[in-house]
């Protein structure tokens, strides 16, 4: 018994000196950027539970979700895909003049996909814009997810288009891309409700996640620019993750003191 007790107490003081991995986040624009809340850990107000073996205790699933951070939906939207007379597919925003974001402010984070670019060519591709850029000096990997973890009473009809890069060295602006499946469908978005989750892979998947907001330091935002838009050029930006990490300076990722 005592054997089993120091192991224990070996395994606990192991994981309290177990390094944690610092991730940043930063908006790439601050333009207009106090419509996004911060990125949070999904968690959950359910009432306090009666017994030790209720599910909001458990472990494993609470350790699941407080891996998980959610990016929160920063206006309302209503959108209605439609036919012309032309045959072709046209977005129209339900709320008109009614809306509260205007048309030149959504103009400036949606955009409907060319045709072309879609994988299925009966499925619209939409895309909205997010300033979100996360941003580490250890080798880590962002995941994207759709917010799997929260019931939404206005199902989604269609699909999110899921990705994952190194943030080390890809720091890229996030895109929030939805495939529009039922077209016969509206597709409405609420301020305030999860837009999608993001979730970091580490060198030591036991380790903690300890987020913090960057400092938008000039070497930073440099490197930043220096892969924005670069897949105007190339088809493949993956290949170009050797230069990126042969030229991004040794530190990216500066906390921004509070």
């Amino acid at each position: 018994m005592f054997v089993k007790l120091y192991r224990q107490m070996q395994q606990d003081a192991e994981f309290s000196t177990r390094r944690r991995y610092k991730i940043g986040w930063l908006f790439k624009d601050e333009k207009a950027s106090l419509i996004w809340d911060a990125p949070q850990p999904v968690s959950f107000d359910v009432p306090r539970p009666t017994t030790s073996k209720s599910a909001t205790v458990c472990p494993a699933a609470v350790e699941f979700d407080r891996r998980h951070f959610v990016i929160n939906c920063p206006i309302d939207l209503h959108l209605r895909m439609q036919q012309n007379a032309q045959g072709q597919l046209q977005m129209t925003n339900v709320d008109g003049p009614m809306a509260s974001t205007r048309p030149a402010g959504l103009q400036s984070i949606m955009a409907l996909s060319p045709q072309n670019e879609w994988r299925h060519p009966s499925r619209p591709m939409l895309q909205i814009a997010t300033p979100f850029v996360f941003v580490s000096d250890d080798p880590v990997y962002v995941n994207q997810f759709p917010p799997f973890l929260h019931y939404l009473p206005a199902q989604r009809p269609g699909v999110m288009l899921c990705g994952r890069f190194p943030i080390d060295v890809w720091p890229r602006q996030h895109m929030w891309a939805f495939e529009w499946h039922d077209l016969s469908k509206d597709l409405i978005l609420k301020r305030g409700d999860p837009l999608f989750y993001v979730r970091f892979e580490t060198p030591d998947p036991s380790a903690p996640v300890r987020l913090v907001e960057a400092e938008r330091t000039p070497e930073l935002l440099s490197f930043i620019a220096s892969l924005t838009d670069v897949t105007n050029f190339v088809n493949q930006s993956f290949q170009l993750f050797k230069t990126a990490r042969e030229r991004r300076p040794k530190t990216l990722l500066v906390e921004k003191p509070r």
